[in-house]
């Protein structure tokens, strides 16, 4: 029997869903998916293997370091003992030299989840990745394509002209566009910049289309689960993983994608950039932890200034891996099922 078509693409704004419609008509229900927020370090990990293993559920990753091959430890990817409690899926689909995007993650994760809930399985989707999620759920924006060589020549005109050269490049394009971009965020001037130049118009005019442009997720219905920990023990808890990981070898891992891959976009990372400074002898091994526990922290810290914008999330105020936690996420998960 063929899949019903809100199994198999997703419908553009505006469209009318005839399976939707039909199900409504009938009582029937959109596939569930759950989404699990939080900071790193709140226990993502342990909370989702727990709904899975109660719900018969799936896991997809929405993290963007764990997309790549061999960057284990930096991105504390699901042990091989956890993975083999429930299935896993957007883990290690990319070699780290190969550019991997929003949008890409997008397109695979909205496959996940389609062929998960047709095999009558429970989506749960965990990870830390603000963007990713927002990609996958709201859509993006449709912006020009990404021009590697305009990218170098900007890369290199920035390093000769200092940073302000390209606050200033883009004020001249799009002053509206500038003010939200710290002078020092070289990766998204270039990407601004780049927009700009590609689509002949201020990236700030295209941005007050976006709502035209974007193709949000349908066919499905989202619960949104978030962990909020104390804020001095998950900071705790970042220092203690973090100590984990170069103990663990991080440095030494970082070596060989070095040594494998070259000095590419995906080892600037939190956690690989300090370890690639302690490979290039730019910081001592003790210096390069202190820097990667800060970045985690604050880190943590953006991961919840964007978690909170998102709707209806059903916050719990505890760590993951606590029992308490997992009694508290069954109750929205049975209600929504």
């Amino acid at each position: 029997m063929a899949l019903s078509p809100r199994l198999v693409a997703p419908v553009r704004p505006g469209r009318k869903d005839p399976a939707r419609t039909a199900d409504r008509a009938f009582g029937a229900k959109e596939p569930l998916v759950v989404l699990l927020l939080g900071p790193t370090g709140s226990g993502k990990t342990a909370l989702s293997l727990s709904l899975a293993e109660r719900f018969g559920g799936e896991i997809v990753s929405c993290d963007s370091v764990a997309v790549y091959r061999g960057m284990d430890l930096g991105s504390a990817k699901p042990t091989a003992a956890e993975r083999a409690r429930a299935p896993h899926h957007l883990i290690d689909v990319a070699n780290p030299d190969e550019p991997f995007t929003a949008g890409a993650y997008s397109r695979l994760a909205r496959t996940a989840l389609r062929e998960i809930a047709a095999r009558g399985r429970l989506p749960i989707v965990t990870g830390g990745t603000g963007l990713y999620l927002r990609a996958l759920t709201e859509g993006l924006f449709a912006a020009p394509e990404r021009q590697e060589k305009l990218r170098e020549r900007l890369r290199l005109s920035a390093e000769k002209r200092g940073g302000a050269w390209l606050h200033r490049m883009l004020a001249r394009l799009d002053a509206a566009r500038a003010q939200s971009i710290h002078a020092n965020d070289t990766p998204k001037l270039i990407r601004a910049i780049e927009v700009c130049l590609a689509g002949r118009r201020p990236m700030s005019e295209m941005l007050e289309r976006e709502d035209l442009a974007r193709d949000p997720l349908t066919g499905f219905r989202l619960l949104r689960i978030g962990l909020n920990p104390p804020r001095a023990a998950l900071y705790e808890r970042i220092n203690q993983r973090c100590a984990a990981m170069f103990a663990a070898g991080l440095v030494e891992e970082t070596r060989g994608l070095l040594t494998r891959y070259g000095p590419v976009k995906a080892l600037d990372a939190l956690g690989y950039r300090q370890a690639l400074a302690v490979v290039r002898g730019e910081m001592s091994e003790e210096a390069g932890l202190a820097a990667a526990q800060q970045g985690h922290r604050n880190y943590a810290k953006r991961q919840m200034t964007w978690f909170r914008r998102e709707p209806e999330v059903h916050w719990i105020e505890s760590f993951g891996d606590e029992t308490e936690t997992a009694r508290r996420a069954v109750g929205p998960v049975e209600a929504a099922l």
